[in-house]
Order: structure tokens, then sequence, then C-alpha cells
């Protein structure tokens, strides 16, 4: 069954069972608090907490879409067979209250878990035709925070004749989900497994995670299903990945005409960062250095550096824009616009040429270039392991391994990582030198404000790239031009000084004991990192840091706002 046959397929089997279609919204997300839309249940969350009423606003409680998702999580692991940045996510939703949980009841009613495990197994096997013993499923095991999903256990078992041997229980790293962003619904889930393959999330909506930490009973039960289009064509099609699938099929087949003897990892991530940079464009995404653009950038880069360094002949944006608009522009029309797509391609393309060659004299600068002089020059010029491999003399990476470059890179990974909805942890959207600089100053800004203002202030979000710092903290009034100018000189003179940043890792008794202050409502682990610029500022944090508070320059507030009620947003910048 074609990829376009089980997209329609979806819809049409869900509306039968009493479901409002809805369009796939942008890429660019509506809810702030993630970077790129992940799940297709963003767009719903308002009708899980009833800020909105799905009766008023579709005529009932079930709706089913289509969603372009795309997740920074499996940059990693695109290559593998089973991931994509990129995906088209199937979704059936209900937001509740449930009167009736009989599969055969198709009206405006809410539904719970027997409907959603009836029919997502119907569908699988009756409409995609999958034989039974090929699926296995999972549910939640339980623990501390939540019980043991026995009901659905028992629904899977007694119901649809999965044999125990067939259920696995889980944990909740792999069957809780939720939420999107660092506050919403979120639940236990069931997954359901074809010939040992992910293929289908069934998320039981019934609890609301706050933001810090806790979790608290919903009102309103609601369910949020997620099947991956691309793993579902794959298992529907008998296909060993979704690379081979029509999905995929043809731009793959061109990327090895235009390059041959290319190692299928290289394909499978040529073919899936193209397909995710046209679609990230046609939502209105531009490369840059900061947010869903340092995404992009990102993808483009690996690109552009994997075809000088394979020599792919001929051009490869425009055949795999043309491929994309050919294969996806009945569903998504906005892959049509080839000629604006191309346009951002093409300026890309020149920017990186202009910062190969940058990367090339800053390469030979190096007699010898260790494991973490390559993730310097990966981070700054994009230039991936294999790239530096190949431009630099030999002599120079002669002591250079890909293990080292991969422990070098392990040690960032959890600032490079998105917290669930693609944002760096700590607020760092890359690890570039200046956002360290501005991450350092970050803390300055923190203890500053503590000294100006008072010791009520915490911190309540930021967001850091290479141009400027955003921090978000609790303060009931706006700050007056005297009070912003104290904020500034006090950190002007804190740069002045030229103090030692230094860490030390310790218990986190132990950091409160010595005043490192922090958001304490996090779920920090064992030992935590304490850093201390001179006897200003300590306060607990992942990193990086500059050493020396003089490789700051001048430090600028560029804005002070009101982010929320209680909390204002401070924009600053170093000059």
């Amino acid at each position: 069954m074609s990829s376009d046959e089980i997209r329609e397929k979806f819809l049409e089997f869900f509306a039968k069972k009493g479901h409002k279609i809805v369009a796939s919204p942008s890429l660019i997300p509506s809810d702030k608090s993630v970077l790129l839309t992940t799940a297709g249940m963003q767009q719903f969350k308002p009708y899980y907490t009833g800020e909105l009423d799905a009766l008023n606003d579709f005529g009932t409680q079930r709706t089913a879409s289509v969603q372009k998702c795309f997740r920074t999580s499996d940059i990693d692991s695109v290559g593998d067979g089973t991931h994509v940045t990129f995906l088209e996510m199937l979704g059936n939703f209900s937001f509740g209250p449930v009167s009736s949980d009989d599969p055969a009841d198709y009206g405006a009613n809410g539904y719970f878990k027997r409907s959603t495990i009836h029919w997502a197994y119907e569908f699988v096997t009756e409409i995609l035709e999958i034989a039974d013993e090929r699926i296995k499923v999972s549910v939640f095991k339980g623990d501390d925070e939540a019980p043991f999903d026995d009901y659905s256990y028992k629904i899977w078992h007694e119901e649809m004749g999965i044999p125990k041997e067939r259920i696995i229980l889980a944990g909740r790293e792999d069957n809780f989900w939720g939420p999107t962003g660092d506050e919403g619904p979120c639940g236990p889930c069931s997954e359901i497994y074809v010939d040992d393959i992910e293929v289908w999330n069934l998320v039981f909506n019934e609890y609301y995670k706050e933001k810090n930490g806790s979790y608290k009973k919903l009102d309103l039960a609601g369910i949020d299903t997620g099947a991956g289009l691309e793993r579902i064509a794959a298992v529907s099609q008998g296909v060993e990945n979704i690379f081979e699938t029509d999905i995929f099929q043809l731009l793959v087949s061109k990327i090895n005409e235009l390059a041959a003897d290319l190692d299928k990892k290289i394909i499978r991530i040529l073919a899936d960062h193209l397909r995710a940079s046209v679609f990230l464009i046609a939502d209105g995404v531009r490369p840059s250095n900061k947010e869903a653009g340092y995404i992009l950038r990102r993808l483009l880069r690996r690109v552009l550096a994997y075809s000088i360094k394979y020599d792919i002949h001929g051009d490869l944006f425009a055949e795999a824009v043309e491929i994309v608009k050919n294969k996806f522009g009945k569903v998504y029309p906005e892959v049509k616009e080839t000629k604006t797509i191309l346009s951002v391609l093409e300026e890309e393309k020149q920017k990186f040429e202009q910062v190969i060659s940058r990367g090339i004299k800053e390469i030979e600068k190096y007699s010898e270039i260790s494991a973490k002089d390559a993730f310097y020059l990966y981070e700054s010029f994009g230039l991936p392991y294999e790239l530096i491999k190949e431009l630099a003399p030999k002599q120079a990476t002669k002591n250079l391994s890909k293990s080292d470059f991969d422990k070098e890179f392990e040690k960032h990974q959890e600032l490079s990582r998105t917290a669930s909805a693609g944002m760096f942890k700590g607020g760092l959207v890359d690890t570039s030198d200046n956002t360290i600089k501005l991450h350092t100053a970050a803390h300055l800004l923190m203890e500053a404000l503590r000294q100006v203002l008072g010791n009520h202030i915490s911190q309540k979000g930021s967001n850091i790239n290479a141009e400027r710092l955003r921090l978000d903290f609790s303060h009931p009034d706006k700050l007056t031009s005297e009070q912003i100018k104290q904020v500034e000189d006090m950190i002007n003179q804190k740069i002045q000084e030229d103090l030692a940043v230094k860490m030390e890792e310790m218990t986190l008794e132990e950091a409160k004991k010595q005043g490192a202050i922090g958001v304490f409502e996090s779920k920090y682990g064992e030992k935590v990192k304490v850093y201390t610029i001179g006897n200003f500022s300590k306060e607990i944090c992942g990193g990086p840091h500059v050493q020396k508070t003089s490789e700051l320059s001048h430090f600028k507030i560029a804005k002070e706002e009101a982010s929320s009620s209680g909390v204002r947003r401070i924009k600053a910048i170093l000059n």
C-alpha cells in the first residue's frame, strides 16, 4: 500500500468513527514553549485543558489529522533505517468527557482506552492487513508517580487476544509520554510494534505536568495517538527500512545517480535532510544562528559538506526540490513554491562556501588537531569530522580518531539535545564561542538583578544564542532606567575585574549550603556542577562557560519587558 493510500485510508477510517478531520498546521508552532511542531497533539493542547471547547469548534470531541512534525532529538540517529527529522504523524484525538467508551459509539462524545485500542488494532489488522502474529504491544508497568495500566493490559490480552508473551511491560522512559514543552497534558501510553518496529503510540492523557515538575489528575481525560507514516509505510510495504519506501524511493535513487558508491548511511542522511529542509523553508524557516533557523542551517551544511567530500555531481538541491514537490505537493501545496525554496538554498550554499574557506584557513593554523579542536571546528564552521580529516594535512590529524571525536561530542550532547521540543538545555541554542560568552553573562546578570532588586529574584526561563541572551525572572514591577543602569554598571565592573570562572562538582545539598542558586524545582542528579565567578556569583549549571570574565567585552541591556504575570524579561547583548 502506497504512502498516499495509507494517509487517505487513515483519515477515512477515523472520519467513519465520528472524527473531524483537521488540517496540519505549520512546522512553526503557535505554542511558544517548543521550537518546532513535534507532535500531532500540539495544536490541540487547549482542548485537553478545557481552555477551548472542541464541541463548539469542531462539532465533536473527536479529531484526526496527518501532522507535519520535526524532531531535533533524532538528528544524530538519522541513517539507521527507522529515524528521520521530518515526519508525518497520523493521529486520532479525544478531548472528553468520556460518556461512552464503546467502540461502536461513533457519535460526538469523547472516548478513552478501550475504543482507542480497538480502533488501532482494527486499522492495523483489517485496513493495513498486517497479520496478528507480527504484532507486539507494550503497556506502562507503573512507578511511584502513576500506577500500572492494568486496564489496557486486559483489553490487549482478553479482548484483542494478544498473548502475554507479546505484551511488554515498560517503565516511564518508554511508556509515559509528554508533555510537549515544559508543561501540559501527559500520561501512560501503549505502543504497537510490527516486526519489532514501533509504529503507533497510544497516549492516554490522564495527567497534567506543571512547570515545577509535579503532576495532577486531569478533569477531562483525553486520547492522543501518533503513528509515523514512514514506519507504517515500511511495515505495510514489506521493506527493511523507511528509506526503501515510496516516500524516499525517488530521492534515494537520484542521490545514487549523482554520487556512485556512497555509503547507505550517508545516502539516508542526505535524503532525510534534503526533504526536511524543503519542508522547513516552505513553512517560513530561514537559515540563521538561532532557534529553528539554526536547525535548518545545521541540516543544510551537513548536506553541503557531504557534497564536497564525496564530490556529488549535479545540482542536488534543485533535484531534491523537484522530487519533493512532485511527491508531496498535492497534500502540502506550500512545497510547490520552488522558486522561493531554491533561492533560500542557493543563498545558504554561497554562505557555506565562504564558511568553508574560513574553515580551511582556520585548519591551517593547527599543527595538530585534537578531538577538542575538531569539535570546535565542527561547532564554529559546520565542518563534520569526515570533512576535517579530508581538508586537514594528514600529519595534523594523525592522532585524531572518530571515537575520540564522538566522546567530545558526547560531552556536549546534553547541550545539543532538545528537551522534548527542540530547545537546548540551559536555554542554549548552540555552543558557539559567543553563545558561551553570553551564557556566562547570564550568570552575572542573575546576581546583579538579585543585588539591585532583591533576593526574591529567581530564574523563570532563558534562551541564549550567538547574538543575544534572553532571561525571564520573577519580579512584579518594570525596571526603572536607573535600575537598568545599576545592573549594567555592576556587570561591566565584574567584566573589567577579570574574575576567574571555576567549576566544582558536589552534591545538591552541599551546593545549597554554599549558597549556590539554581532552579530548584528542576530534577537534579546526585551530583551537580557549581560555577563560581570570583566572589560575585555561585550558581548550579551544566555549563559551558568562559574561563575569565574579561573575555566578555561590554554588556548592554537591549530590552526590558513583561513576560507574564509577575515575570519580567531582559534581552541583552555583548558589544
